[in-house]
């Protein structure tokens, strides 16, 4: 039975700042809808403190911001996008065109056609998390998107200059500096100067999360991407430091990111909680990661692996790090995941960053239903069909017209019968079936 040395805030907390948040949202996006570009600057200057004409980033604009950067961030934003374009490109080349023919004369197929335009939401307002633009950016254009629009709030009162470098070196059509739930809503919705996007994609606070969740359908989305979640996997083979790290490390995310241990040893997880509160004392970022931990911070001892296997799918955290004798076994049981890091030589961090896999996963245990952002995301799976004979025509309409009779779906049985008489040369009555033909 697994057993909490220390919980997470109460479900009704966290429903009731949902609420909040759900309901500023949509007062919000309503007044976007209406008013366009005039509510979009208002929210600006009252969320952002930032204003002006028109948040499209001109050429020199962006230009300024590249050369604002010294030459080894430029190459470090290099290498990183070279190694999520690498992976993006890997992951293409799974997804193939396909033409069968099923029955004689009959084709069918598939093209994975990607989406005419996208909205990449690059989050900014507390870090400048330039690596946004790589995910996003990156593997729409690998998916062969062929407008990408990119939203980034101000840093310090001005555009931030390596998430500029990032959106244009990642190959971006459009650059906006702007944020939060106005960015969002000007791109799904529209605005009198910015034309509406098809799909919205990106991570985001709670309210960024909620702005992508209330407008699903009229635009796709890639996943409800909230505030970050980290959930440590480890056993007496490593230290408390390295688990504490890794916890703390995402847990300056934000005060609502919640960091959760689960370990097979109850001595492994009080040193944890242990040096948690030593690296508290030094860690730069400590003001927000102190919170997180303290209002969203869990450690879960369990008694064997399996129940170990058990608490993290129920968890379903966006980023798992497993630090274990044997880490295959959780790649081998595990089902509930956004991301996976194996072994105590990688961590979040560097999948965040650099590694090339995409950092755009699912929060809130919707890893139950979705994988991460990815370059099949940005395609559409359309199918269609050929048939090429007067006989396939006949034999696919005489079970169709049967079909269509068993529904009740006369009209539609008309699209077959009319077929089976004109190819086939049968008699079938206006309204009824195809007759089986027998041997």
């Amino acid at each position: 039975m697994a057993r909490w040395l220390k919980r997470g805030p109460d479900a009704g907390v966290v429903a009731q700042s949902d609420r909040a948040v759900r309901d500023t949202v949509e007062a919000i996006l309503a007044d976007i809808a209406s008013r366009g570009d005039a509510a979009v600057r208002e929210y600006s200057r009252k969320f952002d403190g930032w204003e002006r004409r028109d948040f499209r980033l001109s050429d020199r604009e962006i230009r300024e911001c590249v050369a604002e950067l010294p030459a080894q961030a430029i190459a470090d934003i290099r290498f990183a996008q070279a190694q999520v374009r690498n992976f993006a490109e890997k992951q293409r080349a799974c997804l193939v065109d396909l033409e069968v023919e099923t029955l004689p004369g009959v084709l069918l197929g598939h093209k994975n056609l990607p989406m005419n335009s996208v909205g990449c939401y690059v989050p900014g307002g507390k870090y400048p998390l330039l690596a946004s633009a790589h995910m996003s950016v990156i593997t729409a254009k690998v998916a062969g998107v062929q407008r990408v629009v990119t939203c980034a709030p101000p840093f310090n009162g001005k555009p931030a200059a390596a998430i500029v470098a990032a959106q244009h070196l990642a190959g971006a059509d459009e650059i906006y500096c702007l944020g939060g739930v106005q960015a969002v809503g000007a791109m799904a919705l529209g605005t009198q100067t910015m034309s509406p996007v098809d799909m919205l994609v990106g991570p985001g606070n709670a309210f960024v999360a909620e702005a992508k969740r209330q407008l699903f359908g009229r635009v796709g989305i890639d996943l409800f991407a909230g505030p970050t979640e980290t959930l440590v996997i480890a056993d007496d083979s490593v230290d408390g430091e390295i688990c504490a790290t890794d916890l703390l490390g995402q847990a300056e995310h934000g005060p609502e990111t919640p960091a959760i241990l689960i370990t097979n040893s109850e001595k492994l997880a009080r040193d944890t909680m242990a040096e948690v509160e030593r690296l508290l004392q030094i860690l730069p970022t400590a003001g927000i990661a102190r919170r997180a931990w303290e209002t969203f911070g869990e450690v879960i001892v369990c008694e064997d692996l399996e129940e170990m296997v058990r608490e993290a799918d129920r968890i379903a955290s966006e980023h798992v790090q497993v630090m274990t004798r044997d880490p295959d076994y959780f790649l081998k049981n595990m089902t509930h995941y956004g991301a996976l890091f194996l072994g105590p030589r990688t961590n979040v961090a560097y999948g965040d960053k650099v590694i090339g896999t995409n950092h755009t996963l699912p929060t809130k245990k919707s890893a139950r239903y979705t994988g991460g952002l990815w370059v099949g995301k940005f395609l559409r799976t359309c199918t269609y069909q050929r048939v090429l004979t007067d006989e396939a025509s006949t034999l696919i309409g005489e079970y169709c017209s049967r079909l269509c009779a068993l529904e009740g779906f006369a009209g539609h049985g008309e699209q077959a019968n009319i077929r089976v008489r004109r190819y086939g040369g049968r008699e079938v009555p206006y309204g009824g079936a195809a007759e089986p033909v027998r041997a």
